[in-house]
């Protein structure tokens, strides 16, 4: 049994220790008291009320501990890991941090720190399935669509968030890379909407995101990568009118001698009505299409994910498909079947076939299954 913290107790960082505490002593770390209070009531998890802003509690913090999962808003997550890798402790992140976490790859190697980072479920997954298919087939198009979404529609976004809606905005903010022909194009987020059918949701708007990161780095040789956000048609058009009113802006602006940054303002607004509740039902979908030669012969390779939410546990999906997905290489991790040093973003695991096995394997026991499909 190992000591884990799990620095964030949000709707994912509650998923990840609660899978976790079943199998390890586990300490979950956060302002919110609530959050922390929920989770010492209910699981033999151990809580530790701090703020996760300051480095030196940080270094404190982790120090008696085998492994550190970071589940801290993006904003934070660049500073988050960097502290954890200066204290020496091998760490699992999915903060889906704006900065490029590769920065940080020498300073892990010297410290002998195993760091996995966008280890959730998108970016995340998909990496790890294009990393395992690039050792056995020449990839010519790797595309994926993904989408977390609430049950039941509700106006006027028709959306809810088990994220910092900080995070979400930064999603729909920053512009989107691809690669189209074999040259590196980018393109502003929400752009180039389409719809599309899946059979157990219905019709869904995908949009241009920055979700390949690291991928455009790690597999550059693929000539064509793009990744879509998918949500209710209508979502869209709302949020684009707010950005282009203002609403996202960070420079600040001055109301009765105030200066407030309008996306602050946008933020606090927007996280009740995106608040996904306890016990609300939500989904997660997610079709990953990869294209290519094996043995001089053209391959399609199709993985498919429907997720909905779990009413014994009280987990929503995203909680559930983003946090196993990173319990799952804790556990790479803490059974030696990972031992790199260094930050690894997940194409780089899949690049080993066991690792990949396991981790489809320990997501499929947790009922979070990608079904593959060949052509």
């Amino acid at each position: 049994m190992s000591k884990i913290v799990v620095l964030g107790a949000g709707m994912v960082g509650k998923a990840i220790a609660i899978d976790l505490s079943k199998n390890h002593q586990v300490t979950s770390a956060d302002i919110d008291e609530k959050s922390l209070k929920f989770l010492s009531e209910n699981y033999p998890i151990h809580t530790v009320a701090v703020n996760l802003m300051h480095d030196e509690m940080i270094q404190n913090l982790v120090k008696d501990y085998d492994l550190v999962v970071s589940a801290v808003p993006g904003f934070m997550g660049y500073d988050v890991v960097r502290t954890v890798i200066e204290a020496g402790k091998n760490i699992v992140d999915i903060s889906f941090m704006p900065e490029d976490f590769m920065d940080l790859n020498a300073l892990a190697a010297r410290q002998g720190v195993t760091a996995i980072t966008d280890c959730g479920v998108a970016p995340g997954m998909p990496n790890l399935i294009a990393g395992y298919l690039n050792e056995i087939m020449e990839i010519e198009s790797l595309e994926y669509v993904v989408g977390g979404l609430p049950q039941v529609r509700k106006y006027p976004f028709y959306y809810k968030a088990p994220f910092s809606p900080v995070d979400v905005i930064e999603e729909y903010t920053r512009p989107a890379r691809f690669v189209e022909k074999g040259q590196a194009m980018v393109k502003p987020a929400m752009s180039e909407p389409e719809l599309m059918h899946f059979d157990k949701v219905g019709t869904l708007e995908a949009f241009f995101t920055d979700g390949l990161r690291s991928l455009l780095h790690n597999l550059s040789h693929i000539p064509d990568m793009k990744e879509k956000t998918l949500r209710y048609p209508g979502h869209i058009h709302l949020i684009q009118a707010l950005k282009t009113a203002g609403f996202f802006d960070k420079d600040p602006i001055t109301i009765n001698n105030t200066a407030i940054r309008p996306i602050d303002f946008t933020s606090k607004i927007l996280i009740n009505d995106w608040k996904l509740e306890p016990q609300e039902p939500d989904f997660t979908v997610m079709r990953i299409t990869v294209k290519g030669q094996m043995e001089g012969k053209p391959r399609t390779v199709v993985y498919d994910l429907y997720d909905t939410w779990d009413p014994v546990e009280g987990l929503s999906s995203m909680a559930r498909t983003t946090g196993f997905t990173a319990t799952a290489h804790v556990e790479l991790i803490l059974q030696g079947k990972f031992t790199g040093k260094g930050v690894f973003p997940l194409e780089l695991i899949g690049m080993d076939p066991d690792a990949y096995e396991f981790v489809l394997d320990y997501l499929q026991k947790r009922n979070v299954v990608y079904t593959q499909t060949d052509y």
